[in-house]
């Protein structure tokens, strides 16, 4: 069994372990957990993601001002739709939660970092395509 944070509704579900799922609903809101739409999240929201699930955790920090994160943002968002259970896409705005990206040393964005067991496991800071996110996700599922 592994923990899963619905993405709606932030509440944590215990949920089998499977090569692949045909459907996986919230306990809480009904809503599908196999919505792969990277979700945009504040300080609060993203704490209880990264602490919450067992699945690996893929952060987009960027802003709304920077060219480069605009360009990657459909990148970022088709890599997530390969993942389905198995990685948790986010997207947190530096400008708008800047505690998290202090916290977390952002100096430079867009920067993506995947944490797994709640703990930074990489980082790689400038603009990725679709192939090299999702092969950066991959080695650590």
């Amino acid at each position: 069994m592994i923990n899963v944070v619905c993405p709606h509704c932030l509440q944590i579900n215990r949920i089998p372990i499977k090569d692949h799922y045909n459907k996986a609903n919230c306990g809480n809101c009904k809503n599908s957990l196999l919505d792969t739409t990277p979700r945009d999240v504040d300080n609060s929201a993203f704490s209880r993601h990264i602490q919450g699930n067992d699945i690996p955790v893929v952060v987009d920090f960027w802003a709304e001002w920077c060219g480069p994160c605009r360009m990657m943002a459909p990148a970022f968002k088709a890599a997530a739709a390969q993942f389905p259970l198995k990685a948790r896409f986010l997207k947190l705005n530096t400008e708008e939660n800047q505690s998290t990206a202090v916290q977390f040393g952002i100096r430079g964005i867009p920067t993506i970092i995947v944490f797994k067991g709640g703990k930074e496991v990489e980082r790689v800071s400038g603009a990725l395509p679709e192939q090299q996110i999702m092969q950066l996700v991959q080695k650590h599922l």
